[in-house]
């Protein structure tokens, strides 16, 4: 394993490549220590402890705790995340952005500019909002309340979520892997020193009671099993027989070989989750403003975090975000069309429509077994995190699930890093950024990460 890593130091290219996208990531990092002026810190803390699995507490997830100490990079890249979904939504239902993308490299730089814009309008709306929820929380979290505190926090933190995109596309285009990806997986896991901790100060001081040591060892083990069964349906795939009829090119007999389609099991990888995540913040973020009043209220309160409308929402979002990702990268009429040009075809199936329909039928059944993966692993960890409060249904329906034990309606209150989105994210970029290396290697002849990845072998000599 030491001779694979050093071979990625022996590629000038792969070297540059790597060391660009580190020294961007201890960029991002740096940034957590810079302080937002006009904020009470301390105070500012024992604000987001009280408001732990709120959507403050989801945005703090995904800022790498920048939130918490409310930095520069606050925001994180959740703007530029929900803008390239409304992006996204449009292109299906609004004609000149779905021409756009067909547009080639001149359309991707229109869109990219667009989705530029986006995140600034974003980012200062959601810094607005949070500026203005310190200022009437009443909790001193603000050391001189009023316009000019309004306008710097609005300046800082917009300014800031704009250069966390611009490392993320930076990171894209000259370094390794998913620029936005690596820095939300940089944002999570530099809680996990931080959670270890904090799981040997419960089994010290017996947080759980006489259960607490056996109930870390037993949280371990599904942790683990969790990130196998992640790596296991990540890898996983339908693969369509293809059968290429033989022609004649010249004096050359072309084609006659057997291959074969594959489709991914879980085409969309995170993003669904994410997408779907990022979406139920809005509302969240902005409603937290309007929860004291008599109509908004209540309804903030059902699709807040750990509450059963939540998880519904949150279910339907993975669905659709999944089907509307798979349905912008994977086109079955171009598949199609492809594959009739070079003289493919699926046995038993006739080319041009009828293979598209083919292609579009198993993606939409193997699309549909990867949202339910998505929400079973985003799911059930978040439950045993915050529980599921079936106490808190309206119009009487909580009386029926008084009998809970509390385990079940307030979780374990586990540390974030356990939870299902982060875990999947961090699993799920990992294996990215390590599929990319390691093509980079093989491409260069070097031996890759995984034993089936062997030196390329040139042509014998005798």
């Amino acid at each position: 394993m030491f001779e694979k890593l050093a071979n990625i130091f022996r590629i000038p290219d792969l070297r540059k490549r790597v060391l660009f996208t580190l020294a961007l990531l201890a960029v991002y990092r740096l940034g957590a220590f810079i302080p937002t002026p006009g904020i009470n810190t301390q105070a500012l803390q024992a604000f987001f402890d009280a408001q732990r699995g709120t959507a403050f507490g989801y945005l703090d997830l995904f800022s790498g705790g920048n939130l918490r100490r409310f930095t520069i990079f606050a925001l994180g890249i959740m703007p530029y995340i929900t803008a390239s979904i409304i992006l996204q939504l449009m292109a299906v239902v609004y004609e000149p952005l779905a021409k756009l993308q067909k547009e080639g490299e001149l359309g991707r730089r229109k869109i990219t500019m667009y989705t530029r814009y986006l995140t600034g309008i974003l980012a200062a709306a959601q810094s607005l909002g949070i500026a203005f929820t310190l200022e009437r929380s009443g909790a001193g979290l603000v050391n001189n309340p009023g316009p000019a505190f309004l306008a710097m926090t609005v300046l800082t933190l917009t300014t800031g979520s704009v250069f966390i995109m611009w490392l993320g596309e930076q990171i894209t285009e000259r370094g390794i892997g998913n620029g936005m990806s690596l820095l939300i997986f940089a944002g999570i896991v530099v809680g996990l020193p931080h959670a270890i901790l904090d799981l040997f100060e419960k089994v010290r001081s017996e947080a759980w009671g006489t259960f607490t040591a056996p109930a870390v060892i037993i949280l371990l083990a599904l942790m683990l099993a969790t990130v196998a069964f992640i790596v296991f349906v990540e890898r996983s795939e339908r693969r369509i027989p293809v059968q290429y009829a033989k022609r004649v090119v010249g004096r050359k007999m072309m084609g006659g070989q057997s291959t074969h389609l594959p489709l991914r099991v879980n085409t969309g990888g995170v993003m669904p989750v994410i997408f779907a995540s990022s979406i139920l913040s809005i509302p969240l973020t902005f409603g937290s403003l309007l929860k004291d009043k008599p109509v908004i209220g209540p309804i903030i309160a059902q699709i807040s975090y750990g509450e059963p409308f939540h998880y519904v929402l949150f279910a339907v979002g993975i669905i659709l975000f999944a089907y509307v990702y798979v349905s912008i990268v994977m086109e079955p009429n171009k598949v199609a069309d492809d594959m009739r040009k070079y003289g493919g075809f699926i046995p038993g199936i006739r080319p041009g429509r009828r293979t598209a329909d083919y292609v579009n039928d198993v993606l939409t059944r193997i699309t549909l077994v990867g949202a339910f993966y998505l929400i079973i692993v985003s799911m059930i960890p978040e439950f045993m995190i915050q529980g599921i409060h079936l106490n808190h249904l309206p119009w009487g329906l909580g009386d029926f699930f008084q009998f809970l034990p509390t385990w079940v309606t307030n979780g374990l209150n586990v540390n974030f890093y356990f939870g299902g989105t982060s875990l999947l994210i961090v699993v799920g970029v990992a294996m990215d950024t390590v599929n990319q290396v390691e093509s980079q290697l093989i491409m260069r002849h070097y031996d890759g990460f995984t034993p089936r990845s062997g030196r390329i072998r040139g042509r014998r000599i005798w």
